[in-house]
């Protein structure tokens, strides 16, 4: 099992004066990230659809070893039935992200933070997400963003439907930390632009020990888990992504916690 760590993206135009080197081509951009870093969330992807072309171009322009994760579609999350959103989950899934083959990490389906919890419609939800796609197996993680989501029922929910809740570290938005899924989805949301890396020495620190510990199947400690009774598990995937917070120093934070975790993936 492999720890990623990643950011959001990879086009913002601070970037052009801080990570990328000096007049590199924008349209390299992605070649050079991928070098630096071991995963990247692809956010666009929530806002329109992309073709098989372009998904395969992205697969191209990365090494072996790299993963990307797919922000699913606004169609799906936004809904006010999410039972309902078979058809958009099918769209979404069907336009070619599959094309990314092996280097296809994590569906991510975030929800509104006005959306609360409604155990029998998430139920539905849950049960809508395909296990695979022209081949191609698929995971899925839940970004719940309401306190309302910090209940037993849907970290029972999402443990029996498989599919993983992301923990956020956030200043807007509760934390979930139970594991509920045979991988880890971290997001770290809350770099500072005053600090060079966006996360203190000390902070990165435990993040990395947090890291070990979900990869090696353990409860990394003092995370405010729902239901204390989190199972003991085999050695799972990891991804963590710094994103949102000073988004200038996400790349910073990303490369600072690979170097603590002794460097890229083979």
């Amino acid at each position: 099992m492999t720890i990623r760590i990643g950011i959001g993206g990879w086009t913002f135009e601070p970037w052009r004066n801080s990570f990328y080197p000096e007049k590199w081509p924008h349209k390299r951009e992605l070649e050079y990230a991928s070098r630096q870093l071991s995963a990247i969330e692809i956010n666009g992807t929530y806002y329109s659809s992309f073709k098989p072309a372009s998904w395969a171009t992205w697969r191209d322009t990365v090494p072996d070893n790299f993963v990307f994760a797919v922000k699913a579609s606004r169609y799906c999350t936004t809904r006010k039935v999410l039972a309902e959103a078979g058809e958009s989950i099918e769209r979404f899934v069907g336009q070619g992200l599959t094309e990314l083959g092996p280097k296809l990490g994590p569906i991510l389906w975030q929800f509104m933070p006005t959306r609360r919890f409604d155990p029998d419609d998430m139920r539905a939800f849950m049960a809508l997400l395909p296990t695979s796609h022209a081949g191609v197996p698929l995971r899925h993680a839940v970004h719940a963003r309401h306190d309302s989501f910090r209940d037993p029922e849907f970290i029972a929910i999402a443990r029996a439907a498989g599919v993983a809740l992301v923990y956020a570290d956030s200043a807007d938005y509760p934390a979930i930390p139970d594991v509920t899924g045979p991988f880890v989805y971290a997001r770290l949301e809350q770099a500072v632009e005053e600090v060079p890396t966006g996360y203190t020495d000390d902070q990165l620190h435990r993040w990395a020990i947090a890291a070990r510990d979900w990869q090696a199947g353990r409860a990394p400690a003092d995370l405010p888990y729902v239901t204390p009774d989190a199972p003991v598990a085999a050695e799972r995937d990891t991804f963590v992504f710094f994103i949102n917070g000073a988004k200038v120093r996400a790349p910073h934070g990303a490369m600072a916690l690979i170097d603590r975790l002794g460097g890229l993936p083979a």
